[in-house]
């Protein structure tokens, strides 16, 4: 039997959740408008006022915002209360540019722990259960999302944060542990490790995991369900409008469910800005209709995917975000040739490769190369160069005919690409170094 966190907003018929939606973005649009400069003066540079936001059908007149917005109002630009008001910040785990800082009331943490519970008990979570964290803790919201949302729950909490595996597997054992929070690339590294100290699914008690924070495949989901003997989950977040628990996946994992009464979503043309509709693909926009301190009206993600409608197994009537199909920023241009790291990932494990890999793009007089880096398994493993040389062939034509370019495929030793404990670096773009 599904369960629910909150059953009555979950199955909320759609003419409710507008009814909810509307009234929520009619007094957001009037707060930001009326505390934070930087809004009010794109609204008045595009001839909005509040009073001509009078629903959810009108959201398309709003101005975007982007995260060069955020970067150029760091750090307190965007802040739509008093920091009196504010108990905390978390931060986006970027590297490049000034970090994206975000505030919360207690008001704001409460609903997004509130949020990341409804994720832990769609996978099934209760008080009954012992929930291992181990995303990252501190600025990064993976860590202190689901330590939040865990408690709520009334699980047991296990605050690991990322790090020293063996540890990790350790007290997992020990303390039996049940539901895992943690990128899917960790998770994939923990499953790895658990191997080799020795062990078997059988020797964990885990029967959930929930995976976000970067892209992953339905092929390294299942992945991840063998080695740890799980059900895996995929959530979605962004630090930007809260962490965590935006949107998460119920028992028919046909994508996400977003938390509507909270985040309104849209896709539109990443190109022109235009508002696609339902089903089709596009740029992920998100508006905060009650965030307190830092409210994000139109929130462009740069994430490419699908909402949908259908009817759900599940009972809830959320609208569903499908997995991000990659993101708009993050595609690759390869001789003229848009390549998403996903869609490596999926020809690596179709054909029976390990999701440790590392894509180099680089410029060699004027024309772009394409180097990928796959670990082999101890089977694929040959001490005969021709055998080498027939598989990194045929990987590559694999992937070729995938995407439509000449990749050069170097199979290397197990475990010689660097794990990660947070985020997975797939994609190392040296064109930019040079440029």
């Amino acid at each position: 039997m599904e369960r629910y966190w909150n059953q009555e907003i979950e199955t909320m018929s759609r003419e409710d959740m507008k009814k909810l939606q509307d009234e929520r973005l009619v007094k957001q649009v009037r707060h930001v408008y009326e505390n934070v400069e930087y809004y009010r003066n794109l609204m008045d540079e595009k001839g909005v006022k509040p009073e001509d936001i009078k629903s959810t059908d009108d959201l398309y007149k709003l101005p975007f915002l982007s995260k060069a917005d955020l970067r150029d109002t760091y750090p307190y630009g965007l802040l739509a209360k008093p920091l009196s008001e504010c108990v905390r910040i978390q931060s986006t785990s970027g590297t490049t540019g000034k970090r994206v800082v975000a505030f919360y009331t207690q008001y704001d943490i409460d609903l997004w722990e509130d949020c990341c519970a409804r994720a832990i008990t769609a996978a099934g979570g209760t008080k009954d259960d012992v929930c291992h964290v181990c995303y990252g803790y501190g600025l990064f919201t993976g860590g202190p999302g689901f330590n939040g949302g865990s408690h709520k729950v009334g699980c047991l909490t296990l605050p690991m944060s990322s790090g020293n595996t063996e540890r990790q597997i350790t007290f997992m054992r020990d303390l039996g542990a049940t539901i895992l929070c943690c990128t899917p690339s960790y998770a994939a590294y923990i499953g790895e490790t658990l191997h080799d100290m020795g062990y078997t699914t059988d020797d964990i008690k885990l029967k959930a995991g929930l995976f976000g924070a970067e892209p992953w495949t339905e092929e390294m989901r299942h992945s991840i369900e063998e080695s740890l003997g799980i059900k895996a989950y995929d959530v979605y977040g962004l630090t930007e409008t809260s962490g965590p628990g935006v949107a998460f996946e119920c028992s028919e994992q046909t994508g996400m469910h977003i938390n509507e009464d909270h985040f309104i979503p849209e896709i539109i043309n990443p190109e022109t800005g235009e508002v696609l509709p339902e089903g089709e693909v596009g740029e992920l926009v998100f508006t905060s209709i009650t965030k307190e301190a830092f409210p994000l009206l139109r929130y462009r993600t740069r994430d490419l995917c699908v909402l949908s409608r259908k009817k759900c197994s599940c009972g809830r009537t959320l609208i569903k975000m499908s997995k991000p199909k990659g993101r708009s920023d993050d595609m690759l241009i390869i001789r003229g040739v848009n390549v998403f790291p996903s869609q490596i990932e999926t020809v690596l494990i179709e054909q029976g490769y390990s999701p440790n890999y590392l894509i180099e793009v680089d410029r060699v007089n004027n024309t772009d190369t394409l180097d990928i880096s796959v670990e082999m398994n101890i089977q694929q493993l040959s001490d005969k160069v021709k055998d080498m040389q027939a598989q990194e062939r045929n990987l590559a034509e694999a992937i070729k005919a995938v995407l439509g370019i000449n990749p050069k495929v170097h199979l290397v030793t197990p475990k010689s690409i660097t794990r990660s404990e947070g985020k997975a670096v797939r994609v190392i773009d040296r064109r930019k170094l040079h440029d």
